[in-house]
């Protein structure tokens, strides 16, 4: 299991699941972007409880491996959402085709002019 910290606290939850938000955090930061995420946590007591957290570029997440004599912690749904978005996130977005009919004068008039200093 791992222990994730975050803004003067930390929470108790699966390897997995801790690497997919730490992925979904990033993926949100290099969009500038935030969402909040809700996450299986071991409580002290052993049992499982929910934390909701707010990811994006601000966050600042530290994750550490941690022992526990309790099972791994596991939510195949959150797990899959969080993989989703990342996807999402990362894959290539399609061009509008009017965007796509820039040509590369209107972008860099002189391109030829900028490449003099090579």
């Amino acid at each position: 299991m791992q222990r994730i910290f975050y803004s003067n606290d930390s929470v108790l939850t699966g390897t997995e699941i801790t690497r997919a938000l730490l992925e979904y955090a990033a993926a949100l930061a290099r969009h500038s972007s935030s969402q909040t995420v809700d996450i299986p946590v071991r409580q002290a007591d052993g049992s499982i409880g929910r934390a909701t957290l707010l990811i994006g570029p601000a966050s600042q997440l530290i994750a550490e491996d941690e022992d526990s004599e309790f099972e791994e912690v596991r939510d195949d749904i959150a797990l899959a959402k969080m993989r989703a978005l990342t996807a999402e996130l990362s894959s290539p977005r399609a061009v509008p085709a009017e965007a796509a009919s820039t040509t590369a004068d209107e972008v860099a008039p002189n391109a030829d002019d900028s490449l003099e200093w090579l």
